[in-house]
């Protein structure tokens, strides 16, 4: 289905913790299309800025027409989507990108959902859709956030720099440290974050589905802006790249080269 820009209204928008907001917005045709792990793209209402900003998807409610953002204030495009309220119009496009893929967490499974920092939300939603057992890793570099509102849908295991909250140090960490065992991998977090548990999950023999953090510009695919080194060789651009907003933003970690 082609992606089109839509004019979209606030339902509502709370802060959650210092920079750190959740959004709901009404959109019909973008939460009933909605996968976990999937994105859209956001745009402000300065015309001197074209490009928009791309958010990850935190929730989707099918029956009432939303879909659910949280996002940390960044720059000035996400600073002006912090003062939103309710009834505000806001211009997106989505749902984009490839999401995780639901049948690799069959019944019968041990999943590992691994989120890091704002790479948090997007395992919100796919916490909801899995139907296999779920251990839920969440790393903090400072406050939490989101974290209570993981308790229904799995075990639930912290991580903090400094150890204020659960184990000091980071999901890596936290998941040695209890003895966790699983047979696929999800997550989404930064770079080194995702380096890491490429490498864990080779070394223990588990299947492993990464959610790429990048900048994005088009978020459809044309502009080439967020590429990544790929094992294989990209059929648009003939060589070892992968585009991050076209091709993922989630990708079999061996399809990855950090």
């Amino acid at each position: 289905m082609a992606k089109v820009m839509e004019s979209a209204r606030v339902s509502s928008q709370i802060r959650l913790a210092d920079g750190v907001y959740s959004m709901w917005i009404e959109t019909k045709d973008m939460a009933e299309q909605a996968v976990p792990g999937q994105f859209i793209s956001m745009y402000t209402k300065d015309n001197s800025k074209l490009l928009p900003r791309p958010i990850s998807i935190c929730e989707v409610d099918r029956e009432k027409g939303l879909l659910r953002i949280v996002y940390r204030v960044l720059g000035s495009g996400t600073e002006e989507f912090s003062h939103y309220k309710e009834g505000d119009s806001v211009d997106i496009m989505g749902p984009l990108g490839n999401g995780f893929p639901l049948s690799a967490g069959a019944p019968g499974k041990k999943a590992f959902l691994i989120g890091g920092g704002i790479g948090i939300p997007p395992m919100l939603e796919l916490a909801k859709q899995l139907s296999c057992e779920k251990q839920i890793i969440l790393g903090y570099r400072d406050c939490l956030f989101l974290n209570e509102e993981f308790h229904p849908y799995g075990d639930i295991f912290l991580a903090t720099e400094d150890g204020s909250e659960g184990t000091k140090g980071n999901v890596l960490d936290a998941i040695r440290e209890h003895g966790l065992k699983g047979d696929v991998i999800f997550a989404c977090g930064p770079t080194p974050m995702l380096k890491a548990i490429k490498a864990y999950a080779l070394e223990n023999q588990m299947e492993c589905y990464l959610s790429l953090e990048e900048r994005m510009a088009c978020g459809i695919g044309a502009c080439l802006a967020c590429v990544c080194k790929s094992s294989g060789i990209d059929q648009h651009s003939m060589v070892h790249n992968k585009r991050v907003c076209k091709d993922g933003p989630v990708f079999r970690a061996e399809e990855v080269d950090f």
